[in-house]
């Protein structure tokens, strides 16, 4: 979860614009890491987005 918080900050940081994914169902399952969350963007910001977090050792998928 801190990797999340972490991630965020540094999007918004840059100026992304980012959302949240699957955190109800992250609480539903009990946090054991059946359903991890995801963190979206635009798709125009994607790739900045990905420099961003890749530069700051965060796993980037599409």
């Amino acid at each position: 979860m801190a990797d999340m918080a972490f991630a965020q900050a540094l999007l918004r940081g840059e100026g992304i614009d980012c959302f949240e994914m699957d955190v109800n169902m992250s609480v539903l399952e009990g946090s054991i890491g059946i359903f991890p969350r995801r963190l979206m963007v635009r798709s125009d910001d994607f790739d900045r987005a990905a420099r961003c977090l890749t530069d700051n050792g965060i796993e980037v998928s599409e």
